[in-house]
This record gives structure tokens, C-alpha cells and sequence, in this order.
């Protein structure tokens, strides 16, 4: 069994009772393996599973974990699926999409991490927040009058095609 399988067992095995001590946990480790990343200054981060977790205090599983979470923020995604201890990894980091992406997770613990401010600019931090918030803007589309052309294509007015079953 991969630790991929083995994560996915510890996550979605979780109940009531055990969930805050996994989630305990588990923000740990992500907060120890950022501050890591965030302090080589360098957004390409290597090493194998078994030494870099062992290295952090972090078990494997729970770093495959974090692979799979910030594959998304990667400029070339990991097949993180198939990892085991001795597999090397290569994580090439796009900071603004990581950054992005851990606004969209409400991962305060983490972009709030003051390792940030060697990373990017105050001001690139909060061009990126306005941009996040921009796209959970909700936008409600025109209101079709009943007097107006149908949106069907049809040349009649609304009232008399589409809106007439409404």
C-alpha cells in the first residue's frame, strides 16, 4: 500500500471523537513543513519522503498529505499517489498560487505565517487577497424584463416565448 492510500485512510477515517487531534495534528505539520519552504527563500524544495519527514517530526503519510495539497500551487504537479519513504520529490512552488490558494483554503495559520514577508511584498500580499476576494464575488445576472427580447434568439419578446411558461 502506498502512504498516498495511507494518508487517505488516516483522513477519511476520522470521526467525531478523533478529528480535532487529527486536525491538531495535521496543521501542525503543514505549519512546520511551510515555515520550512518559506525559509530556503527558493521556490524549488526537494528531498525524500521518509528524511524530510523525519527531518520535520512529521509522519509520512500526514507529508503526502501536504503533497497532495499543494500540488495545485506547483508549476509541474508530483505524482505524489505513488510515493513511498525512499521516493525523491521535486516541488517547483509558484508562491503567488500558493498564497492564492491558501486564502481560498482559509489556511490563516498559514498565510499569516511572517515567513511570507521574505517571500512577497506587502503589497503583492494584498494585490493577491484583493484578487481572491474578487473572485468570490458573487455577480447576479440581468434580470430579464418582460417586454425584452427573448434570450432564445427567437426575435419575440420574452413575455410572449420563453416567459410565457414562467
Amino acid at each position: 500500500m502506498s502512504l498516498y492510500q495511507d494518508w487517505v485512510d488516516l483522513y477519511e477515517n476520522q470521526t467525531k471523537e478523533t478529528f480535532n487531534q487529527f486536525w491538531d495534528e495535521y496543521s501542525g505539520a503543514e505549519t512546520r513543513i511551510y515555515r520550512d519552504i518559506l525559509s530556503h527563500k527558493s521556490n524549488i524544495y526537494t528531498g525524500k519522503v521518509g528524511e524530510k519527514s523525519a527531518e520535520l517530526g512529521v509522519k509520512e503519510c500526514i507529508f503526502v498529505g501536504f503533497l497532495d495539497g499543494i500540488n495545485d500551487s506547483l508549476n509541474e504537479p508530483i505524482d505524489f499517489e505513488h510515493m513511498e519513504s525512499d521516493s525523491e520529490f521535486k516541488l517547483d512552488i509558484d508562491f503567488e498560487k500558493l498564497y492564492f490558494n491558501m486564502q481560498d483554503a482559509h489556511a490563516d495559520y498559514l498565510y499569516g505565517l511572517p515567513e511570507w514577508n521574505d517571500i512577497l511584498s506587502e503589497e503583492k500580499r494584498a494585490e493577491i487577497t484583493k484578487a481572491y476576494r474578487k473572485s468570490k464575488t458573487v455577480v447576479k445576472p440581468k434580470k430579464i424584463g418582460r417586454n425584452d427580447s427573448c434570450p432564445c434568439g427567437s426575435g419575440k419578446k420574452y413575455k410572449n416565448c420563453c416567459g410565457k411558461a414562467v
